[in-house]
């Protein structure tokens, strides 16, 4: 009898350490990881600084070589929503200069304090310096987009749309240089500091104007009737290039065509005022302005001028000589260009691309360096890695970025060009519990979508031999977003990533899928003519990866759910709407409703386009709420009421509609909170939600 009893206690003991073991990995784990961004260094030397986001308290972290010893420069020790942004550093390496505050993100609005805390005082946006040696943080004023001046005494930026200036050590009164009519911006210093250039916005047109003193007037260059932007000094300060496009006005265009944008890179001799076209893209599709992270990402650099451009289907970097003429193609492969930064010396670019050695990096990011004045591109992070937003140090020995693999989160990473040695930095931040040897390692997946198109997903499984397993789609954001095969490079798809992590831990099958109008497959995927409100041609690809879902032996069909937030709960509810034999429930986290709600579709003017009627009401059949009446699946709605991005009363008015058909439907509202969900408490929260509200369904709990 006491021998069955012992048995039985064994067997007990067993179930629970199983059971207890099956239970260590939890969201608060999987969301302990630092994220690092803003990584930024300095002209001259070899420092570097970044900005931590570890659980919402953001701090900046300095390094400097040849160690690369990283260590924490400011103290903010709470959770308090308050975003780091604009980091930079001195070019003698003196000063590191920040905003801290605002959700610079958003869509509008980047001076507009964030207050998720209920401050009855809200928080300002305030530009700060730090000298990088250390000691106390020096505010400089409120205000936004702090540039530092050559010879690293004053800091340029914009306060209430002016543009102002302050000496970077706070000494003094700060002072607003001129006024001018419009929002100014875009503002970069002449080379000798002594002149700055910058962007007038002024509705329909904008125009590029130089600052010298009180006592002399602005000079305008070359004023049209168009929208001017991007202004780079030559290195003797004597001409500058920008871009130019065509004013906002005309006869208005057809909402359901197709155009052409068209672009132009202009120079400008400022003391002669003659202006020269140095260069267009062809008259089609592809050639019109690129969309892309940076835009055109125009650089002045030695003797060459370095712009991106899509018109051979994918986003490459080209050159022209400084008087223009023909385009050198400097990066050539069906991969794209982002995050592209000019090296000190001027003479290479270092960059973020989906390409290496490895048939699976389409769906990666490995760094990329290639000279201004030839084809000579040399993959330096090859590898199942995933690495971004480089830069050459000012010493020119060293390349640092922010890397990550499947498992590691991302940390910044120091490359030694004379060595060829990595150095992964501030390690020690990763906590002790972090789950890395219980995460799943994710695999690219393709399918055709329901009209043939081939579609890109990353899947998320436990290797368990399990059959009958419930699954979900997440669908990401933008749309000119990418996931990859590891940690992304953006904080708000890390957290999607740590999330997919957890719940295929919790026994679900995850895919995140790529659907058309998102980045790295080409201009043809990236623009589609039909998507979004002009016939949301991408949900196709949603729907193809339910129906792919439902395709496999371990899948049980009715079990498969939808969650994804901004544009990803704009899919997620009309997958839902469309159908909800296939999608049994899903998660709609601030996402677009009702496109007819926007005011492009609601012109006062007079003369309309052709296709007006049409165009409004293919808006309206691209919206979710057109699908309400045939939407049955249950469905969890979360949106911050702060949001920049998408205006809360689109979930309002789907709350309603829902609630009056009768359909299951959870809410959670976040006061005061933006798109971003800057307080990390709030994030939690809603990956709690999330996750809980799928784990439910899964279980047959909510029907």
């Amino acid at each position: 009898m006491k021998s069955n009893n012992f048995f039985l206690f064994f067997l007990f003991f067993l179930f629970f350490s199983f059971d207890l073991l099956s239970q260590d990995f939890t969201l608060d784990q999987i969301k302990s990881y630092p994220f690092p961004n803003e990584l930024t260094g300095s002209s001259k030397s070899s420092k570097i600084a970044w900005a931590f986001d570890e659980q919402g308290k953001r701090n900046i972290y300095v390094a400097e070589g040849n160690d690369f010893i990283p260590r924490q420069l400011t103290s903010y020790m709470s959770d308090d929503g308050q975003e780091i942004s604009s980091l930079s550093v001195s070019s003698d390496g003196n000063w590191v200069v920040y905003v801290r505050g605002g959700d610079f993100g958003s869509n509008w609005d980047d001076e507009l304090p964030v207050n998720p805390t209920f401050n009855p005082l809200p928080p300002k946006v305030q530009i700060w310096s730090f000298p990088f040696s250390g000691g106390n943080p020096i505010l400089i004023d409120e205000g936004i987009n702090p540039v530092i001046s050559p010879n690293n005494d004053k800091v340029a930026y914009i306060k209430n749309g002016q543009l102002w200036v302050s000496s970077i050590n706070g000494e003094g009164e700060p002072k607003k240089l001129f006024h001018s009519r419009g929002r100014n911006g875009s503002h970069i210093w002449s080379p000798d500091g002594t002149k700055v250039a910058f962007v007038s916005y002024r509705t329909d047109r904008s125009f590029i104007g130089i600052f010298q003193n009180k006592d002399i007037p602005i000079k305008w260059l070359d004023p049209s009737f168009d929208r001017d932007s991007s202004p780079r000094w030559s290195p003797d300060g004597t001409e500058i290039v920008f871009i130019r496009r065509p004013g906002a006005a005309g006869k208005p265009d057809s909402f359901l065509g197709a155009r052409h944008i068209p672009w132009k890179i202009v120079k400008t001799n400022l003391n002669s005022s003659k202006s020269k076209v140095l260069w267009e893209p062809p008259k089609t599709l592809r050639g019109s302005l690129p969309r892309t992270h940076g835009g055109t990402n125009l650089h002045w650099a030695k003797n060459r001028i370095v712009f991106l451009s899509y018109h051979d289907g994918w986003p490459h970097l080209y050159s022209i000589s400084e008087d223009g003429g023909e385009e050198l193609l400097l990066t050539p492969g069906e991969f794209m260009c982002e995050y592209i930064k000019l090296s000190p010396d001027k003479k290479s670019l270092v960059f973020t691309a989906n390409t290496g050695d490895d048939k699976y990096d389409i769906d990666r990011r490995h760094i990329v360096k290639v000279s201004v004045d030839k084809s000579d591109m040399e993959v330096l992070t090859n590898g199942k890695g995933l690495e971004w937003t480089p830069l050459v140090t000012g010493d020119l020995k060293n390349i640092a970025y922010i890397s990550a693999t499947s498992s590691r989160p991302p940390l910044p990473t120091i490359i030694n060009l004379e060595k060829s040695s990595k150095k992964i930095l501030s390690q020690d931040r990763i906590p002790n519990d972090f789950p890395s040897k219980k995460m799943v390692v994710p695999t690219q997946i393709k399918f055709n979508s329901l009209d043939g198109i081939q579609i890109h997903a990353t899947k998320f499984e436990k290797n368990d031999g399990k059959k009958n397993k419930p699954a979900i789609i997440y669908i990401h954001g933008g749309p000119p977003r990418q996931m990859l095969l590891g940690w992304h490079y953006s904080s708000y798809y890390s957290n999607a990533y740590a999330l997919n992590q957890y719940l295929a831990n919790q026994g679900f099958v995850v895919i995140s899928v790529n659907f058309r109008l998102g980045i790295g497959y080409g201009y043809e995927f990236h623009n589609p003519i039909d998507g979004r409100a002009k016939g949301a041609s991408e949900y196709q690809d949603i729907k193809a990866s339910g129906l792919w879902l439902k395709s496999q032996k371990n899948i049980d069909p009715k079990r498969i759910y939808v969650y994804g937030g901004s544009y990803g709960g704009f899919l997620t509810a009309m997958a839902l709407g469309r159908d909800s034999e296939l999608f049994s429930g899903g998660v709609d986290i601030h996402g677009v409703h009702d496109w007819t709600r926007y005011s492009y579709l609601n012109s006062n003017y007079y003369e309309k386009p052709s296709d007006y009627n049409l165009g409004r009401t293919t808006a309206w059949e691209s919206s979710p709420v057109a699908d309400v009446d045939t939407w049955e699946s249950p469905v969890l709605i979360i949106h911050a009421d702060d949001d920049r991005n998408v205006d809360f009363r689109q979930s309002t008015d789907l709350v309603q509609r829902l609630r009056n058909k009768k359909v299951y439907i959870e809410t959670m509202v976040i006061v005061d909170d933006t798109h971003h969900f800057m307080l990390f408490e709030n994030q939690m929260n809603v990956n709690k939600a999330t996750a809980d509200f799928l784990l439910r369904l899964s279980k047959g709990d909510i029907n």
